[in-house]
């Protein structure tokens, strides 16, 4: 039997907006093929405190809903409903939810919005369900949805392998990131179909990253497809691409800074500012 929803001690549960955080490849690199067609990566994840958000209104009738549409995403394969679907499964539930769902993240845009999205649901159910999954179960999970989902179940900043899900986890410095919204989307499978993308980069270690390493082996090829991102990154001072794209970011050392580069383009660039954070704001939230 399955048991009764428990109480977030935040008020009612239908009131509590859950954060779907936003990440940022602080390094990609393509370091060869699976024979399945995967890429095998190095690459560093690390939070932003800014994201999409959620919320769920429990349902005895077992059915899952959303509440808001998502242009361009039938529900069927919506992520978010996708991994609650994939819990009730799993676990056994019985109980259902409606989920509404806050997009302020664009997508195509590398920030990782749609499986950040698909993990807080699966966090939020296990812990409003009461399913029981441990992190790791649920991690697992996420994975047969996306090869991000599992950084951001565990929620903590990660040196990532394989396709992404070998994660180690690194205490990374928090700096402030300034983001601009090239007006395109980048989709990711395009990218690493593309015929001139480096596949056999030489592997590095931690240690030289912390040291300096950066690239990103996506860049040459996104530029190319993508004029927009090659023109922000031409205007950005010191530009960096997260994961496939679209979105360029530059490091700041204060918020002042950061600001002052998002006025500047302001009228040219949607753009944000977040700070970098190691720990998971969805985490600090779910620890509660």
């Amino acid at each position: 039997m399955t048991q009764a929803p428990l109480s977030t001690g935040m008020g009612p549960i239908g009131d509590t907006w859950w954060p779907a955080p936003a990440k940022l490849n602080l390094l990609l690199r393509v370091v060869g093929r699976r024979q399945d067609g995967y890429h095998l990566l190095q690459t560093v994840f690390q939070f932003l405190d800014f994201g999409d958000r959620l919320r769920f209104r429990l349902r005895d009738d077992g059915q899952v809903r959303r509440l808001v549409e998502l242009a361009g995403v039938p529900e069927a394969r919506d992520l978010v409903v996708r991994a609650a679907r994939l819990l009730q499964e799993e676990a056994g539930i019985t109980l259902g939810a409606d989920i509404e769902l806050d997009k302020r993240l664009p997508m195509g845009g590398g920030l990782g919005g749609g499986s950040s999205d698909a993990a807080t649901t699966l966090v939020v159910l296990n812990k409003i369900w009461r399913a029981g999954l441990s992190t790791e179960h649920l991690a697992e999970l996420g994975l047969t949805l996306g090869a991000d989902v599992p950084v951001f179940v565990r929620g903590v900043s990660a040196w990532g392998e394989g396709v992404g899900e070998h994660l180690t986890p690194v205490e990374l410095p928090e700096p402030w990131f300034l983001v601009l919204v090239p007006g395109c989307e980048v989709p990711t499978a395009d990218i690493f179909g593309d015929p001139d993308l480096t596949r056999d980069s030489p592997r590095i270690t931690i240690r030289d990253f912390l040291a300096g390493r950066v690239e990103n082996d996506c860049i040459p090829v996104v530029c190319r497809r993508f004029p927009e991102v090659a023109e922000a990154m031409d205007w950005l001072a010191q530009p960096r691409l997260t994961g496939t794209g679209a979105c360029v970011f530059a490091v700041f050392a204060s918020e002042a800074d950061a600001l002052r580069v998002k006025e500047a383009a302001a009228g040219r660039y949607q753009a944000f500012v977040a700070r970098g954070v190691n720990h998971s704001p969805l985490l600090k939230m779910v620890e509660q």
